[in-house]
């Protein structure tokens, strides 16, 4: 079976971790410190950023360190993990699901303007599969309406818009660490501050409140990430321009050779880093699925089969809420292997695998 994702992770992060281990510093301290000032260096164009331990804290934790609370709407996609919506419940607020745009899968800007009320406080767009979000309608919509703008770049590490790098448009950018994502700290997130008031929250809120041992400003979290964490990720950034490349690059070859299927487009002036490579399917979409995977050996996934407007969790805050363009894609998508360790053998698997199954009608 060709992996739907695979998680590079080598001798260099392996020594990396033996290093922290036998400093006896393991918790957060100087790692996490170099961490962040290398990411910011070269993923956000030096934006301070900070880590925490998950990309869900990120967001958790940025969008309370921007002044989101209770009362509060945040718009929000619905075609999107629901880390997304069930960020800004977690800080009290409501999340406001607007529509996707059908090209690109991100948050449609009219969809947005038509979903703000008195209460909107902000919007965060995703940056879905590692597209870029459309990010100067969306600038222009919340400074029109005296919004904040928020960035969930958890899957696009390196996109950028414009020339301008994804994660440095917003008040505050998250991106996840997670061992899928196209690099890793194991587990973790950084957060991306536009101004020293958001960074300095953010630090306050993953550790219990306090910069100073003891001195607690406010109520926090233990969010913090690890030294081990932290060394793994600084390894990953030595490598991540090399395998981003490598993303495009297979990305450009399944583009030129899928036949009956609709392959990802890209928007004059983005840069996609492809953490997915996102088809859409006619016909029945899970039984395309399921015949490459079994027929074929070839995996592939589904991002995402139930919009957060529909799921159990989050159904509450959408009553009778109609996004076609979200239903649209969830019942057509899905992501085919894209990652850095295919062989040239498993890309021609793969493009074998879709034609024959698109040529036969799933």
């Amino acid at each position: 079976m060709i992996p739907a994702a695979k998680p590079i992770v080598g001798d260099e992060e392996r020594a990396a971790v033996d290093r922290v281990l036998r400093s006896g510093m393991i918790a957060q301290g100087p790692e996490v410190a170099a961490f962040e000032q290398e990411f910011a260096a070269q993923l956000v164009g030096g934006r301070t950023s900070v880590a925490v331990n998950s990309g869900t804290s990120g967001l958790h934790l940025g969008l309370l360190a921007a002044g989101v609370g209770p009362g509060d709407e945040v718009i929000v996609p619905s075609f999107t993990f629901a880390a997304t919506g069930n960020s800004v419940a977690l800080t009290g607020a409501t999340p406001v699901f607007a529509d996707i745009e059908g090209t690109y899968f991100n948050l449609d800007p009219a969809s947005v303007r038509a979903s703000i009320t008195e209460r909107t406080k902000g919007i965060m767009p995703v940056h879905l599969y590692g597209h870029p979000a459309a990010m100067a309608e969306l600038r222009a919509i919340a400074d029109e309406h005296g919004l904040r703008l928020f960035e969930d770049a958890a899957q696009a590490h390196g996109a950028t818009l414009g020339g301008a790098p994804v994660g440095s448009f917003g008040d505050f950018a998250m991106f996840s660490l997670y061992p899928t994502k196209n690099m890793t700290s194991g587990e973790g997130g950084m957060v991306s501050c536009a101004t020293d008031e958001i960074a300095r929250n953010v630090r306050l809120l993953r550790n219990q409140g306090m910069e100073k041992q003891y001195a607690n400003e406010l109520i926090g979290f233990n969010a913090r990430m690890t030294d081990i964490h932290a060394a793994i990720g600084r390894v990953q950034l030595t490598k991540i321009a090399g395998w981003t490349k490598t993303r495009q690059d297979n990305a450009a070859f399944l583009n030129e050779n899928l036949e009956g299927v609709l392959i990802p487009a890209v928007a004059e002036g983005a840069t996609h880093v492809y953490h997915q490579y996102t088809i859409r399917v006619s016909g029945d979409r899970d039984a395309f699925a399921t015949a490459l995977r079994e027929e074929h050996a070839v995996g592939c996934g589904v991002y995402y089969p139930i919009p957060n407007h529909r799921l159990e969790s989050l159904k509450g805050y959408a009553p009778g809420l109609d996004l076609p363009e979200t239903e649209k894609a969830a019942r057509e998508v899905i992501s085919l292997p894209v990652h850095p360790s295919l062989s040239q053998g498993d890309l021609d698997r793969i493009v074998t695998a879709v034609n024959a199954v698109a040529k036969a009608g799933a």
